[in-house]
């Protein structure tokens, strides 16, 4: 099924409905990030028949030209958050590469890495402030969805937040690993660097026959 279908589908729901009447008024009351035509960003850069790796991050980035509806991507113009450095760190140590500094993450979206916030917007300086249970509500459909998939998908749960979402992937053909975040606060405390999870992963889709991520920017 493509996220069209997909899309029809969870549209006629009642969640679906109350979500776009509230980001109508959003939108029109506040300053909202990402820009409302990047909201599913995700979803139109990493088609399901493509999905190698998902990684699920919390809320979009909530100040000006930083989300762009990829979980932890900024826009090339836009300095790298800390916690996409200490991604970037871990890249290199555990793949010997140089990672430039670009925090565009397209790059991986077109590769099949569903970067996949589980609140898809946020009003400017405002972390959380659409935690809302129609966002919650879709989190349940999408990872329905993905876990019904038949390939091999590696899904990369980084934090207490993407950690609950382990229980919902119950097909055999994935393949879940988990830490700690990589932001500063919970890196710096151990458990992030050296946890070589981009390695990992591609050995698993290798193992598989699928092409490895290109994870060098």
């Amino acid at each position: 099924m493509s996220w069209d279908l997909f899309f029809k589908e969870v549209a006629n729901k009642d969640y679906a409905k109350s979500l776009k009447t509230l980001l109508d008024q959003e939108y029109a009351s506040f300053n909202v990030y990402p820009p409302r035509h990047l909201v599913f960003n995700a979803f139109s850069l990493t088609p399901p028949e493509n999905i190698k790796v998902v990684i699920i991050g919390q809320d979009p980035y909530h100040e000006p030209n930083q989300a762009m509806g990829l979980s932890f991507s900024v826009p090339s113009s836009t300095r790298v958050p800390p916690s996409l450095v200490n991604i970037f760190k871990e890249i290199e140590s555990d793949l010997g590469v140089k990672m430039k500094n670009n925090g565009d993450l397209t790059y991986l979206a077109k590769q099949g890495v569903l970067l996949l916030n589980a609140y898809l917007t946020v009003r400017q300086s405002e972390a959380l402030s659409h935690r809302l249970s129609e966002y919650e509500q879709f989190m349940d459909d999408v990872l329905t969805f993905i876990n019904n998939l038949q390939q091999p998908i590696v899904f990369l749960l980084w934090g207490g937040f993407a950690k609950k979402y382990q229980k919902r992937i119950t097909n055999g053909n994935h393949y879940v690993l988990t830490c700690v975040h990589p932001s500063p606060l919970s890196a710096n405390r151990g458990g992030w660097f050296g946890n070589r999870h981009f390695s990992q992963a591609n050995d698993f889709l290798t193992s598989h026959g699928i092409q490895a991520i290109v994870w060098e920017n």
